[in-house]
């Protein structure tokens, strides 16, 4: 899976059905690429159209069941591998405030 796939899953995932136009937007592509990323992730299961309620000339991307396995899967293999690493180096505890710190920053920077 590509890390476009999986940052759109992402998105999904944690802001709910979206039209492409808007995850277009969101990830910073074309309309056109999105609707490739978004025919990928429908071949393989991820993801569902469905016919927008209020304007049915336009379609309505969810996740699937499948789609948020594969996000919740990722997030935590990654999550594993940065604390094995994070493992390996004596920090001091200054320095594990600081990495604390980072992360709630950076957290809030993908919630945007």
């Amino acid at each position: 899976m590509s890390d476009a796939q999986l940052a759109v899953l992402a998105e999904l995932r944690a802001n709910g059905r979206r039209t492409i136009t808007t995850l277009a937007e969101r990830q910073r592509v074309t309309a056109p690429s999105m609707t490739n990323i978004v025919n990928g992730l429908e071949e393989q299961g991820f993801v569902a159209r469905t016919p927008d309620e209020d304007d049915r000339r336009r379609v309505q991307v969810d996740i699937t069941d499948a789609g948020t396995e594969i996000v919740v899967e990722t997030i935590r293999r990654r999550d594993e591998l940065l604390a094995d690493m994070l493992r390996e180096v004596d920090y001091t505890e200054d320095e594990l405030a600081t990495l604390r710190e980072a992360s709630a920053l950076m957290r809030r920077a993908v919630e945007r």
